[in-house]
């Protein structure tokens, strides 16, 4: 049972960015204006000219990464600050129920996810660096 409900995490998570990144980048559907402060946000972001492009191949990449089933650790790991940032915008600017249910999804689906996988992220959560150096072989150090 619990290997269906992360197959399903994965992939309402990974439809959900790889929707939205190839919405961003090939334009399908429009999306809503900003109204207030999240509009002066966006439109920030929007006058660096690199953001919006950057962030959705992202999107479009971890999306198939997650629904793939193939180096989900790394796009969770991608994703984070992205759906920190969503679920702290829609948090505190003003938004729609829609758009707060969406963060709120997005959000609930990383945590469960990076819980599942929490193996993975256990040696970035080590207070001291094991990390055992490896000499090279006597054959290649030179005199």
């Amino acid at each position: 049972m619990k290997t269906k409900a992360i197959i399903a995490a994965r992939m309402v998570l990974g439809l959900v960015f790889f929707g939205f990144g190839l919405n961003g980048l090939l334009h399908l559907a429009p999306l809503p204006p900003g109204e207030g402060a999240a509009a002066v946000f966006i439109s920030g972001l929007t006058a660096s000219r690199y953001f919006f492009p950057l962030l959705f191949v992202i999107y479009l990449l971890t999306g198939v990464a997650l629904v793939i089933g193939r180096y989900v650790p790394l796009a969770l790991t991608a994703l984070a600050p992205v759906i920190v940032n969503i679920a702290v915008m829609h948090l505190f600017l003003p938004s729609s129920a829609a758009e707060f249910s969406l963060a709120a999804l997005v959000a609930a689906l990383e945590i469960f996810l990076a819980w599942c996988y929490r193996a993975a992220f256990r040696p970035l959560l080590r207070a001291h660096d094991d990390f055992a150096w490896v000499e090279a072989p006597q054959a290649a150090r030179k005199p």
